[in-house]
């Protein structure tokens, strides 16, 4: 008896020091955090021109952002979560819906929650958090991303090379996606832009700040997620390779493969020429929710840098749909993108007709840093086109154009604040009876980091 009171106060000591050890630990782990984030202020005005929609001026100011806290590592292991918001700070008779949520309201949502997990050249993250890849992306371009609960693994084991392995089980849209007004009730044509510049076939008007299955989101079904593969190499001196593929059950299988190289110039040192090759196939798999898809889009980039000056060119293509597929919502040889992934060359800043079906897309752009005159300011300009094919299935119209500059600069008396001006002014957006849309459209954002 005597001996079993010993043990136990023995055992009993062991697993009070184990708990004292593991509490300091988890302390540490929570007293060395790392709390991060940034305060954002969103300024939009847009004032359509053409035969449709002359009379109407609508703009937003909004102030909002995210609050970030990641824990230190322990055993490799790590906590984090972040809390997005956006906030309108004054009254228009006709809003931009894009920098808030439904309604036009304000919202606060728990947009990151995870769990991390690093061990040598391998981590691990799962939960909800941001993503950033070919065809699922955070496409930040108003005040909140978007954000997915996913669980994605990532190795580096092999030289050169980036292999990724995860599982996407839920989105939620950011307020850019409202943009595009997908409602159930739209027309097919308005469906198909939504689900071409990337967001729902069926809503992304209403589906702000939630987390939704990404098929129920997508196109009104619930589905078992997207499974996604990944390899990267950069193993050939000036050469990186991209091999993306996502199986999304129920709906396609995207494949979306990049290749970008530079070299040389045989002429002067000054000249330093790029290029790069992208390629997205989809076909549509098990159920089919978004109907029968057998897509290609092919675009190719040459471009060069003299100093600080960058010059490039691209264009793409995509499948020609049948009359009988443009009857039937166009969606059969235009590449889907309804979570977010927007990668191609072509794309204009709101403009995203180059993955409508039949549609050859060509930009021209530049772009100068003005680091060398003292000065942290980047300027851009672009000019993009699109032919679109008369089974496209969206609208009349059959050539639509957009040509738009962006300035960012980062002021040396305030650290980490940064003050960007855009502005996109598309001609031929969309066609229909009523007459021809596009509009001038001006943003001023100002973020600051801590």
């Amino acid at each position: 008896m005597k001996k079993q009171v010993i043990l136990s106060i023995v055992a009993i000591s062991f697993v009070s020091a184990a708990s004292l050890n593991a509490a300091e630990d988890i302390n540490t782990m929570f007293s060395e955090g790392k709390v991060s984030g940034q305060a954002r202020m969103f300024y939009i005005d847009r004032e359509y021109q053409g035969s449709a929609g002359t009379t109407t001026h609508r703009g937003s100011t909004a102030i909002g952002g995210y609050l970030k806290y990641e824990t230190a590592s322990l055993s490799g292991f790590s906590l984090g979560t972040a809390f997005y918001t956006t906030n309108k700070i004054d009254s228009r008779k006709i809003e931009d819906q894009t920098l808030l949520g439904q309604d036009n309201d304000n919202y606060t949502m728990l947009g990151e929650a995870y769990l991390g997990y690093k061990y040598q050249n391998t981590t691990f993250k799962g939960g909800r958090q941001k993503l950033s890849t070919p065809m699922l992306g955070d496409d930040d371009a108003r005040m909140i991303p978007n954000l997915f609960e996913a669980y994605v693994l990532t190795n580096k084991d092999i030289s050169n090379t980036t292999l990724t392995l995860g599982h996407v089980t839920k989105f939620a849209q950011g307020t850019f996606g409202r943009a595009y007004s997908a409602t159930p009730t739209a027309s097919n044509a308005n469906k198909l832009l939504s689900a071409t510049s990337g967001y729902s076939y069926v809503d992304s008007l209403n589906q702000t700040g939630d987390f939704r299955n990404v098929g129920s989101y997508a196109f009104g079904n619930s589905t078992d997620g997207i499974t996604m593969a990944s390899i990267t190499y950069t193993g050939v001196e000036n050469l990186k390779l991209s091999l993306w593929d996502y199986y999304a059950h129920d709906i396609m299988n995207m494949v979306y493969g990049e290749a970008n190289f530079s070299w040389k110039c045989l002429i002067t040192d000054m000249i330093k020429p790029y290029a790069g090759v992208q390629v997205i196939k989809e076909d549509s798999v098990g159920d089919e929710f978004g109907g029968e898809i057998d897509s290609t889009y092919i675009a190719a980039k040459l471009g060069f840098k003299i100093e600080n000056l960058d010059l490039s060119f691209a264009y793409s293509k995509t499948g020609d749909n049948s009359a009988a597929e443009a009857a039937a919502g166009g969606l059969a040889n235009a590449t889907v993108s309804p979570w977010g992934g927007m990668s191609a060359y072509t794309q204009g800043m709101v403009t995203r007709h180059m993955f409508m079906a039949g549609t050859a897309a060509s930009k021209v752009a530049a772009a100068y840093n003005f680091k060398d005159m003292g000065a942290n300011l980047t300027t851009a300009a672009y000019y993009t086109e699109f032919d679109m094919d008369k089974n496209s299935g969206y609208g009349i119209e059959r050539t639509a154009n957009e040509a738009g500059f962006d300035a960012i600069y980062n002021p040396q008396a305030i650290k980490n604040l940064q003050l960007r001006l855009r502005g996109n002014f598309p001609r031929g957006f969309a066609e229909s009876n009523a007459g021809k849309t596009g509009w001038n459209e001006y943003r001023f954002i100002a973020n600051y980091n801590f």
